[in-house]
């Protein structure tokens, strides 16, 4: 083994050290055992980018030992190259190394799903002619990245991976002139790092590779505007760390001096860091005083502002410059001391004070800084959004990898911090593509028509088969991150609406709540258009019968009480009115010539009249009849403008009853001899009763916002009956009316009540 890494040269025999280093004796042997399989495969073998394969999968392994992740990770790192990227003849052999190998293995192979969107895939060429479109998608990728990804090892090898390719690239003389053939690969690669994988090293606090990914990437997509940055800078960059180096020395210095505790540390700006705020805030170079920056963490707001002083003695401030959002934190609650120095020879250094409280909050609240940064320009505003779940997961990746960077010299923890990896779970959603290669979000557990539905609601309702990764699946499928889903949908005579079956929750069709609320609308609706074709059949029978088919639905509705013909369909659909109905309203709404040229024929009932305003009988006109006592009925308590008719009691006068009323129906079926016509007088004035019926989801609150309702329109209930069976009220209310039109407003108002469903006189 020794033989076969060492032959390539010094420098791999440095990488092999790497790849060992804080390994303990068993982990070595198996590391070195790996090193010897991954070396005989890839002998003289190369990867699809063009580069020795051998030489990328050494340093991508040295860079995950720098990170001091476990065996495991190395050994994948290392071997992964070849069993995704290597022209090999034949496949390789099964890896020997242990189960969680293995899974890490398989685990990466799903993640290359998504090079083939970002790689000349259709939805990349598709998203050139729809930026917007492509912009919403990248934060997309980058969570199903993540999802795929169910341990969070994968996500480091692959950054590792990527950052070895991009140094790759970067080297070639090739590619620095923008020629040859790998020259349109390095700007593939480039866009996949600026869009998913330096984001992601970003969340992860993987400071550095996210520095060095961006820097590479931005070179690769921008050479002039690189070059030109790089040349305003007029000093190298290990010129420019060290200036760095020395600057947090002096200030520790200073600060131990005063007495003062406090972590300091710092960093030179890198190139694409400066191009980003050129472009945010609208800068020119010679504007920016950030190129080099410092901070310092200290325990106290006290503390912050003697360090601030401090500071200022150790150069010239540049007061433009001083921000202090501690006395003024910005929008998003970030706090923290901003200044700028210069020194003698004009250059800038830009430092940071803060508590450790409030570097946390930056690092890990709302304020965090990846997310901060990732928002672009509008960042700069210090305007935010709050956490979602997988930020705040994020948030605590961030801190499990800082506290590994805390215990990097003990070998045992190299093992506890890969094992704590291993068990975290970033999203609750999977991620599936399109067959043109759009991602889908969708809840763990959906299945093809949960995808259907979300893709549009036409597709769902016709949905009658699916394919997954070109395999046919039953529509109760589960879905699984990375699969492709092509919906079929019905043709010929195959029904082209949903199945009741798929609202059945053991028989697993739908997950998603979205699916499930448009699968109820269409049935809803359909019933609603069922009832309303039943009506209208009714109404247009009934007009055959009379012999006037020539009425105008919307007059007729108009005529019996109702908003719309609509409403007068339900009615008669649902039974609350009957058909018979049309031709009493119809009749009566003619001239009556008898009663114009016979008024004695029509007289009115002389009760007494009550103190209390309530409805005068004598408003009742019984024709034929002269001092009838009359009473309004209690089972269906009609009110002007009902159609009534009359039926002679024993003892009790006549009883008015709305005509249609199913107690005057049945009585009148053995007795019709005691009905007799009645109308309401031109004096339709008074107290009314009236009983209105509401259902409506129960809910806490509920009865509360209904007599809100008659308190508004100043209506008083005199008597309620309310029931809850299976999460419904069913209420009734008594209520006092002095129109028909008070009436109508009622029901309106309530129907708009949030839960309610049903709302009608009795």
């Amino acid at each position: 083994m020794v033989s076969i890494i060492s032959g390539s040269g010094a420098n791999t025999e440095d990488k092999t050290q790497q790849v060992l280093a804080n390994l303990n004796e068993q982990e070595t042997t198996l590391m070195r055992q790996a090193l010897a399989y991954g070396a005989e495969l890839a002998l003289n073998q190369t990867l699809e980018t063009g580069q020795p394969a051998l030489s990328h999968m050494l340093a991508t392994a040295a860079e995950l030992a720098n990170l001091n992740t476990d065996v495991a990770t190395r050994i994948t790192g290392f071997i992964a190259p070849i069993f995704l990227f290597a022209h090999t003849q034949e496949p390789p052999p099964p890896p020997r190394f242990g189960q969680d190998t293995n899974l890490l293995l398989n685990n990466l192979n799903q993640l290359f799903k998504l090079r083939s969107i970002l790689h000349g895939g259709q939805f990349r060429q598709t998203a050139a002619n729809a930026t917007a479109l492509w912009a919403n998608q990248i934060e997309v990728l980058r969570k199903m990245l993540l999802a795929m990804a169910s341990d969070v090892r994968v996500v480091l090898i692959r950054l590792c991976g990527q950052l070895q390719t991009l140094r790759y690239f970067a080297a070639i003389s090739d590619i620095k002139t923008q020629q040859g053939p790998l020259w349109p690969m390095a700007q593939l690669h480039a866009q996949e790092t600026l869009d998913l994988y330096a984001p992601l090293a970003n969340r992860l606090g993987l400071w550095r590779i996210k520095w060095e990914l961006e820097d590479l990437s931005f070179r690769l997509l921008q050479p002039r505007i690189y070059k030109n940055i790089a040349r305003m800078i007029d000093e190298k960059r290990t010129q420019r760390e060290h200036f760095i180096v020395q600057a947090v020395a002096d200030l520790r210095q200073k600060l131990t001096e005063q007495n003062i505790v406090a972590d300091v540390t710092g960093r030179p700006k890198h190139i694409y860091s400066i191009y980003n705020k050129m472009q945010g805030k609208n800068l020119k170079f010679d504007e920016l005083y950030d190129v080099r920056a410092c901070r310092i963490i200290v325990e106290d707001v006290k503390t912050c502002y003697q360090a601030l002083s401090l500071v200022h003695t150790l150069g010239t401030p540049v007061a433009e410059e001083f921000d202090d959002y501690i006395a003024k934190p910005k929008h998003n609650g970030y706090q923290s001391l901003h200044t700028v120095i210069q020194d003698s020879a004009g250059r800038s250094l830009e430092i940071q004070i803060r508590t450790r409280d409030m570097h946390e909050f930056a690092e890990y609240g709302m304020a965090a800084h990846w997310l901060y940064k990732e928002l672009g320009p509008a960042a700069y505003s210090g305007h935010n959004h709050p956490q979602n779940q997988t930020e705040q997961r994020m948030a605590w990746l961030r801190q499990l990898l800082d506290w590994k960077s805390v215990v990097t010299n003990t070998i045992v923890a190299s093992s506890a911090w890969s094992e704590r990896l291993r068990n975290v779970t970033l999203d609750d959603n999977i991620y599936v593509f399109t067959p043109q290669g759009r991602v889908i979000e969708l809840p763990k557990g959906s299945t093809p028509l949960d995808f259907a539905y979300h893709v549009h609601t036409d597709i769902g309702h016709k949905c009658r088969g699916a394919k997954v990764d070109n395999t046919m699946v039953p529509l109760n499928h589960t879905l699984q991150n990375g699969q492709t889903i092509e919906i079929i949908t019905a043709r010929g005579d195959q029904p082209k609406h949903p199945s009741r079956d798929w609202l059945n929750p053991s028989l697993g069709y739908l997950a998603s709540t979205r699916a499930r609320t448009k699968v109820r609308h269409w049935f809803a609706q359909q019933e609603l258009k069922e009832t309303l074709e039943r009506g209208k059949t009714q109404v247009e029978r009934e007009l055959q019968r009379i012999g006037q088919t020539n009425q105008a639905h919307d007059n007729l509705a108009q005529l019996l009480g109702f908003n719309d013909p609509e409403a007068l369909y339900s009615a008669l659909a649902r039974d609350e009115i009957k058909a018979r109905t049309i031709e009493h309203a119809l009749n009566h709404n003619e001239p009556n010539t008898t009663t114009e040229h016979n008024p004695e024929q029509i007289i009115t009932n002389t009760r007494r009249k009550r103190a209390d305003h309530a409805a005068n009988e004598s408003d009742v006109l019984v024709v034929g009849v002269d001092a009838l006592l009359t009473q309004l009925a209690k089972c269906c308590r009609p009110l002007p403008p009902d159609p009534i008719v009359g039926f002679v009691t024993r003892g009790k006068g006549i009883s008015i009853h709305r005509v249609g009323c199913p107690n005057l129906t049945e009585v009148a079926k053995l007795q019709p001899e005691r009905l007799i016509e009645t109308t309401w007088g031109n004096q339709q004035s008074g107290i009314y009763m009236a009983d209105i019926i509401v259902q409506a989801n129960d809910r806490q609150g509920l009865l509360k916002d209904i007599t809100e309702v008659f308190a508004r329109q100043r209506t008083n209930v005199v008597g309620v009956k309310t029931v809850s069976r299976k999460a419904q009220a069913h209420m009734q209310f008594t209520v006092e009316i002095h129109h028909a039109q008070q009436l109508q407003q009622l029901v309106n108002e309530l129907q708009d009540i949030k839960g309610v469903f049903t709302v009608r006189r009795r």
